[in-house]
């Protein structure tokens, strides 16, 4: 009778059983080495996803420590906390009758692990370390983790003593294994073996594996967003089951902004999303799945449950839990519904937002009161006022939408306990302090830009001359050595004409950090300001700035971004904004006003002094880091497209790669001290950790210009024969204008594929490409070809437009010898 009454229990139990799991996936604006609230700020989200009624949390990559320790990574202590706080964890009652997961770095054996830990009432259940590393652009997890490579094993992990006596438990599976509830099953990967080739979750899948968990420190570039969104979908797509997504969001303590963008996909679709910019520190997304679904989804896939009936098994963790809700206990949870097309932000909008949001952490954990901006009316220095205004912005919605953690910063930060800013322009007056730096060769066009910009975004504002404090040190310069140099337009010659223009712009720069440590002493406020630069990727890039100015400074939320997205940022902000003097500052020609004046008209562009256009840099910029092109490369891609596009000598094209080159080895030095700046471009020369390259070079490049000019001449013999030829055949149509596909060849890939046998190598040379392509197309941005930002495809034109030379020197002398201020045999 008692078997037969189980039975009956047993029966029942099976038909009041939901299928319907309740997830939640956390997005964190964690701190490197902040144990304290890093634990407060995963308690918070493991309590929103409580009351949320989800039997599992997940959060991101390393949330315990924070991703951006580092070298912190090498000492016991950072270990040791992470133990501290995850025993804090695993007994906090709020964790309780819920599986949760956190990531934190594990040693097991001597040999470090970036882990996945998950834990259920009140015992650690298993410890998933990461098997494939990350160690491209700014990440280098080998410096510090080794991948754990003992596939479908586990080991026995040996808790610390003091870990093992709180929880009574001595020992945890550590390994390659997943987690099986009483009724679905649930694996790990880890942030880069999703993007990885042999993504594990095609192996957990076809072995039976629903859910999918993978906990990121994927960080933000420009126009990317789009790709982790496209990769979890995929991979739910592909192998069927929910697969959760979850990411770091936030400055956590160096130069890269973390992207959000939390998600859970189902079977292919995005049913949850959480966003990519906000200044909140948890967010939680939520969503709820049929695990019937998953089961009917992967049974109509005939082909995979061919594969997964001899798939190879894992080891699974057994937990008496039900991660599906009773009907009875949750009648009213419905499955969450795919969402529509999800709509991305614009690059202008991700510079409006993604930066702002980077300076906001900065300045409320740096513990200083605001941001001094010199500020010269251009473009570079606008933009980063601007961006400044919209952190204001975001802030003073933060507060309204009743964010107590925003409103609690800024009050910190403005050392006023009630205050509540009522709208950004107001706000932007209490935190950024703009001073325009006036010498002799400044404009009245400038100053007044920079005023009434000020005047509408709100800044502090003052304009000050500084001829005096330049007047002052040539004047010792002169004591010293009874002579006074000169600028060009007076008889100077180049090296007196780049000494004057650089001791204004050094000038400037310890005037800054002057009137940054005493603006809020002025004000009667305590603290200190932030010293805010300006210059942007491609003058980096080139080395257009003088060493230890206005370009040094504490941070630049524009070091990451070309020219060329900086001015559609502005013609954004004055819209969206309501800054109508942005269109006057768009239109006006970039200039560092350095030299004198002629009719009180500027004398001086950047692109003369360059010798190269914005838009060329920026074509250069990811030549040499996407495609991985040195001179002689570089030269082949961009001479076959000219030869092809009939718009550009070949010669021309060598004279500007070999300009470039030139002046990037002559200024690279630069690169190793540039201000931290937020990441944003793909082809950014931070020496920091980004572009790992000498600071030395041989400046003439002989080797490599050798084999340019060579090629010229190999081209040169090539277009004689086809010209000859033509006029046999009594035609002038270049044979590879007609008949020939839009796209035979393709490189650096922006939303198409890379061509089949046109496909260039680094190896391939210049005459070869005009032979074998009849268009080239480089991927971005609008007017450079490859995929606009309208989604249209356009062939490349070369953009390699002539510059105007420079008063009695010639274009490629001014270059070198004009405000760059150093050349080989000319200290600086």
């Amino acid at each position: 009778m008692l078997g037969s009454f189980n039975q009956k229990l047993t029966k029942k139990a099976r038909r009041t059983m939901g299928h319907n799991v309740q997830v939640a996936v956390a997005t964190l604006n964690q701190w490197a080495m902040d144990f304290q609230g890093n634990l407060e700020r995963i308690l918070l989200s493991i309590n929103i996803a409580a009351a949320n009624g989800a039997t599992y949390r997940t959060g991101p990559e390393l949330e315990v420590s924070g991703y951006s320790c580092e070298d912190h990574f090498h000492e016991p202590d950072t270990y040791l906390h992470c133990w501290e706080a995850l025993v804090e964890l695993v007994q906090a009652p709020i964790t309780q009758g819920m599986l949760i997961d956190v990531g934190m770095p594990v040693q097991h054996r001597n040999v470090a692990y970036n882990c996945r830990v998950a834990f259920y009432n009140g015992r650690i259940v298993l410890i998933r370390p990461k098997m494939i590393m990350c160690d491209d652009g700014n990440y280098r997890e080998t410096r510090w983790f080794s991948p754990w490579t003992k596939e479908r094993q586990t080991e026995d992990y040996q808790l610390p003593r003091f870990v093992a006596l709180a929880l009574g438990q001595d020992v945890v599976p550590i390994g390659d294994a997943v987690i099986a509830t009483l009724d679905t099953c649930l694996g790990y990967e880890i942030c880069e073996e999703l993007w990885n080739p042999r993504s594990k979750h095609i192996d957990m899948s076809l072995a039976g594996v629903e859910i999918i968990v993978n906990g990121s420190g994927s960080y933000m570039q420009l126009r990317k967003a789009h790709i982790t969104t496209d990769l979890i979908r995929n991979a739910s797509y592909k192998a069927g089951g929910a697969y959760l997504f979850s990411n770091l969001r936030g400055c956590d303590g160096q130069r890269v902004y973390f992207n959000g963008c939390s998600a859970v996909a189902l079977n292919g679709a995005i049913i949850a999303r959480g966003r990519q910019f906000a200044l909140s520190e948890v967010d939680v997304t939520v969503a709820s799945f049929d695990l019937q679904d998953i089961r009917a989804y992967r049974g109509a896939l005939r082909s995979r449950s061919s594969l997964a009936a001899s798939a190879p098994t894992y080891p699974r963790i057994q937990l008496q839990l039900e991660l599906a809700s009773s009907d009875r206990d949750h009648p009213g949870t419905p499955a969450s519904s795919p969402l529509g097309e999800w709509v991305y932000h614009r690059p202008e909008e991700e510079i409006a937002l993604g930066p702002a949001c980077w300076l906001w952490d900065y300045l409320r954990r740096s513990g200083q009161g605001g941001f001094f901006l010199p500020l010269s009316g251009g473009v570079d220095s606008s933009s980063t006022a601007i961006i400044v205004h919209s952190m204001c912005r975001l802030v003073v919605d933060a507060i309204e939408q009743g964010d107590r953690q925003v409103r609690d910063d800024c009050r910190k930060i403005l050392a006023e306990p009630e205050y509540v800013p009522s709208n950004a322009t107001e706000l932007c007056g209490k935190l950024l302090f703009t001073c325009y730096m006036g010498t002799e060769n400044s404009s009245r066009e400038t100053r007044a830009r920079a005023a009434t910009l000020a005047g509408q975004i709100g800044s502090s504002h003052l304009d000050i001359g500084i001829d005096g404090a330049v007047s002052a040190l040539l004047g010792i310069f002169q004591l010293a050595t009874g002579m006074r140099p000169r600028f060009r337009a007076s008889g100077g010659c180049p090296r007196q004409n780049l000494a004057l223009q650089n001791i204004q712009a050094r000038t400037r720069m310890v005037l800054s950090y002057l009137f940054a440590q005493l603006m809020l002493w002025v004000k009667q406020r305590p603290g200190g300001l932030l010293v805010l630069g300006s210059a942007n990727v491609d003058e980096a890039l080139r080395g257009y700035m003088t060493k230890y100015d206005c370009s040094s400074a504490d941070i630049n939320p524009i070091g990451g971004i070309s020219k060329v997205d900086l001015r559609r940022f502005l013609a954004y902000a004055q819209i969206e904004y309501g800054l109508p003097v942005v269109a006057e500052i768009v239109a006006a020609p970039p200039t560092a006003e350095l030299e004198p004046l002629v009719d009180g008209a500027i004398a001086q562009t950047d692109e003369e002094d360059m010798g190269l256009t914005y838009q060329e840099l920026s074509e250069f910029g990811r030549l040499r880091k996407q495609a991985f092109c040195g001179p002689f490369s570089m030269f082949c891609k961009l001479a076959a497209a000219a030869v092809v596009d009939g718009n550009r000598d070949p010669k021309d094209v060598a004279d500007r790669v070999k300009h470039f080159f030139r002046c990037y080895a002559i200024n690279r030095h630069k690169m190793t001290v540039l201000t931290p700046s937020y990441h944003a471009e793909s082809y950014s020369p931070d020496d920091n950790r980004f572009d790992h390259r000498p600071f030395l070079y041989r400046a003439n490049w002989t080797w490599q210009f050798r084999a340019i000019d060579n090629e010229l001449e190999l081209l040169a013999k090539y277009r004689t024969r086809t010209d000859e030829d033509l006029a046999r055949e009594g035609t002038t149509q270049h044979p590879h204008h007609a008949g020939g596909t839009a796209n035979d060849t393709l490189f650096f890939s922006g939303g198409a594929g890379t061509g089949g046998g046109g496909g260039m190598s680094g190896t391939v040379s210049a005459h070869q490409l005009v032979r074998q392509s009849s268009g080239l197309y480089l991927a971005g941005v609008g007017g450079v070809g490859g995929v606009g930002s309208d989604g249209t495809v356009g062939q490349l034109t070369v953009g390699l437009t002539k510059s105007h030379s420079s008063g009695g020197y010639s274009r490629m002398h001014s270059s070198v010898l004009g405000k760059i201020k150093d050349r080989t045999g000319v200290p600086v």
